[in-house]
């Protein structure tokens, strides 16, 4: 029992405890006492040790805020590199987010978004560049009465009456302000093809330690852009060996799902080079798309850091099947033998208009590709 209600119970008549009742209370007080006084000192101690936390706690909160701030930076610009739309994110669930994020921060995805980056932002610029109804590169204003090549200055005057008279005498006396362009003929409207080359060697690892597959692959990327702000059709045709071929089809109808982007990006074949496969794939899926939506000129562009032969007779359907569908072959030769794209090689032959990449940290040497396309 308690001590107090153990003396409460023992005492008698006058109230008088029973000496040993007595001493137990006493003792019990003197445990109380000593309990308090132990709580105060332990409650002083525990403030002055939280006191002595707290500025390690804000700096420890204030550590996790910036590095959280800074991984949403790092994945923000990761997803901008590859083309996602923040919209596209904020649509996911957190566990799909977190997914994609791992696997664009992970292996050679990290390593190539820089460089994939730097190509969309040159294919967008060369797309600023051209300008509505005006052929190849913007030069300057020149005189003159094409009408489909009038700068906006020069029409506004048609909504002044006033001034209508003199716009039709300088249009009669060819004095018009154009804009002055030069350059190839306009882009087309059938599907825009990349053929891919995913051979050994394209694993070769150049300058800055891009490899020549990341340089096509960003190559290619950018192209999907060209053809979806075109409104055109995209496939990505990755090929090795003649055994080793691989389609990835990107309509222009509707959005390019990431995982589909990132699927293409990262598939890498190996093996041997071989142009008839690949090329015959891509011209085979032109002519069904005429057949189907009677669209006519595509463009393929092949991509590739070597040579091989095709045969005479492949040559000679190629021919016939290019001027039927009147599409156009663009070649890419990264770091390739001067032989390769020699007068009279394979590749100056079978293409329309073919460039060579020596520099692979140089994106600017395929600028005029996105001019054309």
């Amino acid at each position: 029992r308690p001590p107090l209600r153990q003396a409460a119970e023992e005492a008698d008549a006058q109230g008088e405890v029973p000496a040993p009742a007595a001493a137990a209370v006493r003792r019990a007080a003197e445990a109380a006492r000593e309990a308090e006084e132990s709580a105060r000192l332990e409650d002083g101690a525990a403030a002055q040790a939280m006191a002595a936390a707290v500025p390690g706690i804000r700096s420890a909160a204030r550590n996790a805020a910036s590095a959280a701030a800074e991984a949403v930076r790092q994945e923000a610009a990761l997803m901008r590199a590859w083309g996602v739309d923040a919209g596209e994110t904020e649509r996911m669930p957190f566990e799909e987010r977190a997914r994609l994020a791992e696997r664009l921060r992970s292996g050679r995805l990290a390593r190539w978004a820089e460089l994939i980056g730097r190509f969309r932002q040159m294919a967008a610029g060369e797309r600023a560049r051209k300008v509505e109804h005006a052929t190849g590169e913007l030069v300057g204003v020149t005189l003159g009465d094409d009408l489909s090549r009038v700068i906006p200055s020069e029409l506004a005057v048609l909504g002044v009456p006033e001034l209508r008279a003199v716009f039709a005498a300088r249009y009669a006396a060819g004095e018009l302000m154009l804009y002055d362009s030069r350059g190839e003929q306009g882009t087309g409207k059938g599907a825009v093809i990349a053929c891919v080359d995913t051979s050994h060697s394209m694993y070769a690892e150049g300058p800055g330690g891009i490899t020549r597959e990341a340089w096509s692959k960003a190559c290619a990327l950018a192209l999907l852009d060209q053809a979806r702000h075109a409104g055109r059709d995209f496939v990505g045709i990755l090929f090795s060996a003649a055994d080793k071929l691989q389609v990835f089809r990107f309509p222009g109808d509707r959005p390019a799902p990431v995982t589909d982007v990132l699927d293409f990006a990262e598939t890498f074949l190996g093996g041997g080079t071989d142009f008839q496969r690949p090329l015959g794939t891509a011209a085979k899926i032109l002519e069904e798309e005429f057949d189907s939506a009677s669209r006519a000129r595509g463009d393929i562009v092949l991509i590739t850091d070597d040579a091989c032969e095709v045969s005479e007779n492949w040559t000679r359907l190629w021919n016939e099947i290019k001027r039927r569908l009147d599409f156009r072959l663009f070649g890419v030769a990264i770091a390739t033998p001067d032989t390769a794209t020699a007068s009279g090689s394979v590749l100056e032959t079978l293409c329309d208009n073919l460039r060579t990449v020596d520099d692979l940290t140089d994106v600017h040497t395929t600028a005029d590709l996105f001019r054309v396309i």
